[in-house]
């Protein structure tokens, strides 16, 4: 049999996601998605399993420059323990902002810059070794974290997760009806005081009509 190919429509499909985030993955992660002889995108088994670990990855909270640096070893991934996977977040997360506000001052700088060229190809070169080592070091990271899983200790820290969560949301409930029972109580004494207000304007006002009318018949005037 031959190897199974969809298009873009259908592995949008399979990943659940929209067609142009498709290719805007495609084009941020350099992925190598195949073309027929008529240019249009087709998609392999493969494929399809690496987009959706790349789902996986962006719906956990990894920006896409993160997942690009997870890429080499996406596949070993799924044996991390939940902690882990939310310390690697953080820590590339952090350094991809780190990496933009890096080159948003190169960008405000070019052109004014006072170092000599023969410097500033220093510098790149120099940016691009740390960025080797830091690659390096991720690598070490997910390895020894992949040494070191521990099923059980994943299995305490969501249940101690969904507990707490469990009970703040009760908590943020019990608040949520306090409010109201109080904003009602509030309203009701105001709309007593309203009703008990219009009732002596209206014994007032009927007072002073029986005044006037015992002072005209008196008068012998009508009303």
């Amino acid at each position: 049999m031959g190897e199974i190919r969809c298009m873009i429509s259908e592995a949008s499909k399979k990943i659940q996601v929209e067609t142009h985030v498709l290719r805007y993955w495609e084009d941020e992660l350099k992925l190598p998605i195949s073309r027929n002889e008529l240019g249009h995108r087709y998609y392999r088994e493969t494929d399809i399993e690496l987009l959706k670990a790349v789902k996986k990855l962006k719906e956990q909270g990894f920006q896409l420059k993160a997942v690009k640096m997870l890429l080499p070893n996406i596949n070993k991934l799924d044996s991390l323990d939940p902690q882990t996977m939310v310390r690697l977040k953080d820590e590339l997360n952090e350094r991809v902002i780190g990496m933009e506000d890096t080159n948003k001052e190169i960008e405000e700088d070019e052109g004014t810059s006072l170092i000599p060229r023969e410097d500033e190809d220093g510098i790149e070169e120099s940016s691009h070794d740390k960025m080797g080592k830091f690659k390096t070091i991720m690598m070490q990271l997910i390895s020894v974290a992949l040494k070191e899983n521990n099923t059980l200790l994943a299995e305490q820290v969501t249940m101690n997760v969904t507990d707490g969560v469990t009970k703040e949301v009760n908590f943020l409930l019990r608040l949520q009806d306090e409010k109201e029972e109080e904003r009602f109580k509030r309203f009701d004494a105001t709309l007593r005081e309203y009703q008990k207000s219009r009732t002596l304007v209206a014994a007032t006002s009927e007072g002073k009509n029986k005044k006037k009318s015992k002072f005209f018949k008196k008068n012998r005037a009508y009303i």
